[in-house]
């Protein structure tokens, strides 16, 4: 099992600049190879292979000696081989077409050997030894460190360890379905009550404060330190957001996770919803996509499993006593009475009791009756996998469940 460790690192001024020439050599190679690979095919109509991209090194570091002076060795061969993952991704349509690196955005360089816990310190090759801040111990095997620098000149290192399986005991057995909005984040349904999360509109809270400093660096000279200083500010605003929206998802998540073992949700088409002028800013700053995979990945460690309706199931439209659809229902109507058996509906927590109920009669039908031990099968997906989490589906086209 792989499990990845993020940590704060503090590197002195030497070390600085000694991060800055890896970040620049890695980048500079990257930008190369991909120039290259986008001529050969242009000339060609056939891609660059993995040993051709590696045969370069040898070569450029005699032509560029700052190559083999400013950089480890180890980073350039990633570089090489993330690149090749990069292109294979996009050639099987998991991701689009690789870009060109520039020192302006965030900065990464990936060791995948040689760098040492040591204490409370990180030791990495042609830096030094680094002070580091871990919020939790180092365990296993680690196989890969990844070094980054954000907009706002903070360093982290993601470790990516090897670690033996470790299956929690659940604390409850029950299955709850969620239904994703706007005005409420998430409406929770265990099968007898519901529980409503507000959203935090966490873009909202900050948006005069951003966008009084995105006036202000807009005004500055292209060039000038001022503009430098401002660009920076700007670019604190936006992880503050990122961080409190992670916060929240983290947390609700995990809440969920521990009073669940089964979480039914909607496969929503998020990039299709954001095409909306009007909601397409609230539907980007909610984060449904990321509070689905935070509760993917939590409930394999407890050997859960995550339910994923169909977008087309008319779980809005349905009554959730007699199963009678509606032709239409519009978004403003927030409450209906069903015209077959007279039962009146708040629209959100009837969405999220037929969304938990068709979750459970998928399950059901699928292994006779117990839906923890539910067989699945792996499916095709359009998201890249890297050896990570693993995305199976069971026989259903409405239903993709995600297991360990």
């Amino acid at each position: 099992m792989l499990k990845a460790i993020k940590i704060r690192l503090y590197p002195t001024s030497e070390q600085e600049i000694s991060l800055a020439k890896s970040f620049g050599c890695a980048r500079w190679y990257w930008n190369y190879v991909l120039n290259a690979c986008i001529q050969h095919y242009s000339e060609t109509g056939k891609t660059i292979k993995l040993s051709v991209y590696k045969a370069y090194l040898p070569k450029l570091k005699v032509k560029h000696p700052w190559l083999k002076e400013d950089c480890y060795s180890a980073i350039l061969q990633c570089v090489a081989i993330n690149l090749n993952k990069a292109y294979t991704n996009f050639f099987e349509g998991r991701a689009k077409f690789p870009r060109f690196k520039s020192k302006h955005h965030k900065q990464s360089i990936q060791y995948p050997q040689n760098v040492k816990v040591v204490g409370e310190c990180l030791e990495v090759p042609k830096i030094g030894v680094i002070k580091a801040v871990f919020h939790r111990p180092i365990e296993g095997k680690v196989k890969t460190v990844t070094i980054s620098k954000t907009p706002t000149d903070k360093y982290f290192a993601s470790i990516l360890c090897e670690v033996e399986s470790e299956t929690s005991q659940s604390i409850s057995d029950k299955t709850l379905g969620i239904d994703l909005g706007l005005k409420d984040f998430a409406i929770v349904h265990d099968g007898n009550g519901v529980t409503k999360y507000s959203n935090p509109k966490h873009l909202k809270r900050h948006e005069k404060n951003l966008a009084r400093k995105q006036k202000k660096f807009a005004r500055k000279i292209k060039g000038s330190n001022s503009r430098s200083k401002y660009k920076k500010l700007v670019a604190k605003v936006h992880e503050r957001v990122s961080n409190s929206r992670q916060d929240f998802l983290h947390k609700l998540s995990r809440k969920l996770v521990d009073e669940s073992q089964i979480i039914v949700v909607e496969n929503l088409n998020v990039k299709g919803m954001v095409r909306n002028r009007k909601l397409s800013k609230s539907i980007s700053d909610v984060g449904w996509g990321m509070f689905v995979n935070f509760l993917d990945y939590k409930l394999k460690v407890k050997d859960g499993q995550l339910v994923e309706i169909g977008r087309f199931f008319p779980s809005s439209k349905t009554c959730s006593r007699c199963n009678h659809v509606l032709d239409e229902l519009t978004l403003d109507i927030r409450e209906w009475g069903c015209p077959k058996c007279g039962t009146h509906h708040e629209r959100d927590s009837n969405a999220a009791l037929n969304i938990r109920n068709q979750g459970i009669r998928i399950i059901l039908s699928m292994d006779g009756g117990n839906p923890v031990l539910a067989v699945s099968r792996q499916r095709k997906t359009n998201k890249p996998q890297g050896g990570k989490a693993v995305v199976v589906e069971t026989g259903s086209l409405h239903c993709t469940v995600r297991s360990v």
